[in-house]
């Protein structure tokens, strides 16, 4: 959608694997658009950059202080070692954001984007309800008794709404796209697990369950989730509302492994009986990525800021098939669709493009 000349975006997270996409969507569409990093890139051409910490709140309006947004995109989280951190630290910096553009009084739509967490539990308790929920998962499915960063994030911004702004809460599987240094990075990670495959002869061995080799699955393009924000940005039917979001077709694992494979040129191999964690794999891997790196000119040398192993590992390894419901979406209007091979391919091409993968 092109925007109006008094839009003016504030995309978090900017140079994540979500941000960046979006800030290129909403510079493709006519929005002045700033982007928020504690250290902001500048790969995309035309994003204003905005140095600053959330967990800072005065840096923060600081660095906030000639900003006045009418969007607020957060796509931003940090890692911490329990549920409990999680939540202090990334319901806090939701609330720090929101309290510093408050005052400013110029915001009209906070979108927030979470992930299927929100159904299957925390990272500390992945799946691990008691009950495994029902698929495929749909938005009026209740919260888990459990404590989530989501859920708090989601308070959050629901408790500062009554500035007066709309809101929309956007729930992505796996996020497949572009990103250097990204905690949640599945496409580039087995891009780096399968070339490591390539130079050393090793099989591309699928790490996960049996679950997921077998049982149905989809993912989000990158591509995809930036045209859900603006479109629920923009639509006054989706005000107010929480929409899951994927590519809108499903496919198997024992499907796409042997395809992913064959793109790099190397030999699958199936599950076979036991979860085979890509983190134990690539373990004692820096060293000979840091030499495939220097072989072949590549741009990245340092293997923890491309692969996110823990990560897929938990995506690959959950116990029960996965899929996600997008009728909610659909009905209101948005109606994007994108084949989950070629979302892979086309990030494999990028990489190369790029220079992070030979």
């Amino acid at each position: 959608m092109i925007s109006d000349s008094n839009t003016i975006a504030l995309v978090v997270g900017a140079s994540g694997i979500i941000g960046s996409n979006l800030a290129q969507e909403l510079l493709h569409g006519g929005w002045t658009t700033y982007g928020l990093a504690r250290n902001p890139g500048t790969d995309v051409a035309g994003l204003r950059p905005v140095a600053a910490d959330l967990l800072d709140p005065a840096g923060l309006a600081a660095a906030l202080a000639e900003v006045q947004p009418t969007h607020v995109f957060i796509t931003s989280w940090l890692r911490q070692d329990t549920e409990a951190e999680n939540i202090r630290v990334n319901a806090g910096m939701v609330r720090n954001l929101l309290a510093a553009l408050s005052p400013k009084g110029t915001v009209r739509h906070v979108a927030l984007v979470t992930g299927l967490k929100h159904y299957l539990g925390p990272f500390d308790a992945y799946a691990k309800s008691g009950t495994l929920p029902l698929t495929p998962l749909r938005e009026e499915q209740p919260r888990l008794p459990l404590p989530n960063f989501y859920y708090a994030q989601e308070d959050e911004v629901y408790a500062a709404a009554r500035d007066g702004f709309t809101w929309s809460v956007h729930r992505p599987h796996t996020v497949i796209g572009k990103a250097v240094g990204n905690q949640m990075n599945m496409g580039t990670t087995l891009a780096v697990y399968a070339t490591i495959c390539r130079e050393t002869g090793r099989k591309f061995q699928f790490p996960g369950s049996a679950a997921q080799w077998n049982g149905l699955s989809d993912v989000t393009d990158a591509r995809v989730l930036a045209q859900q924000l603006v479109w629920a940005a923009t639509t006054d039917a989706a005000r107010n509302e929480a929409f899951n979001i994927v590519n809108g077709d499903v496919f198997r694992w024992s499907w796409l492994w042997p395809r992913l494979a064959a793109w790099f040129g190397v030999e699958a191999a199936g599950f076979d009986g036991t979860v085979r964690p890509l983190e134990a794999e690539l373990a004692h891997d820096a060293a000979l990525w840091r030499e495939i790196a220097e072989r072949h000119g590549l741009a990245e040398p340092d293997l923890n800021r491309l692969a996110s192993p823990w990560h897929t590992d938990l995506d690959l390894g959950r116990p029960l098939e996965v899929m996600t419901d997008m009728t909610k979406s659909r009905k209101r209007g948005f109606l994007v669709y994108q084949s989950t091979e070629d979302s892979f391919f086309d990030l494999f091409e990028q990489l190369r493009a790029d220079r992070l993968i030979p």
